[in-house]
């Protein structure tokens, strides 16, 4: 093929499609973790850039998904739901769509992932007592089609983690394959 040239996995044009994320972006992101109400006004103050910076770049990050998102992490005690649980999920084979849609379905169920595992999910749930438990697993879930098996591991105490920085990646030096967080943790009282 005279005059062709393939591109090859190193070439810039094929390089990772991923959005960069520099030291202001992580200055950004690590301000908004601490407190998703800033202002754009109070967010530039506390990375040290002009309102403008702040805001292109705030929109840059939504726009890009780096951030997905703002919300308010509730204590599920104090709106009634004193039991949660883990439920691990195996499922019959090429059914993870529609099983995780249905579990998305289900009242109870907070969080749903496909884990690499001798499950194949993992379902955060949180109830009003034991009994609203029971029945949320062996009247909702282990009926969806699909669902082979689940167990249930009953939690005692949760706490809430947060980092001041975000975990460090490869490309920080952070290594391949283990994130390095460079910051202690607190816990909310």
């Amino acid at each position: 093929m005279h005059g062709v040239r393939l591109l090859s996995p190193r070439d810039p044009i094929v390089a990772d499609a991923r959005p960069r994320v520099d030291d202001v972006d992580r200055r950004i992101i690590q301000a908004l973790r601490a407190d998703g109400r800033l202002s754009v006004r109070a967010l530039a103050e506390r990375v040290h850039i002009s309102r403008a910076n702040a805001y292109a770049r705030l929109e840059r990050l939504l726009e890009d998904g780096v951030i997905t998102g703002f919300t308010a992490q509730v204590a599920p005690e104090h709106l009634g739901l004193g039991t949660s649980a883990y439920v691990s999920v195996s499922i019959e084979q090429n059914t993870w769509k529609p099983v995780a849609a249905a579990l998305r379905r289900v009242p109870a169920v907070e969080r749903v992932a496909l884990v690499g595992a001798e499950f194949d999910a993992l379902v955060t749930v949180r109830c009003r007592d034991n009994h609203e438990l029971r029945d949320t697993v062996l009247e909702q879930i282990q009926a969806i089609p699909g669902v082979k098996a689940t167990r249930t591991w009953l939690v005692f105490e949760e706490t809430q983690v947060h980092h001041s920085e975000p975990a460090a990646t490869a490309a920080d030096g952070g290594g391949p394959d283990v994130p390095v967080r460079r910051a202690t943790s607190r816990t909310r009282r």
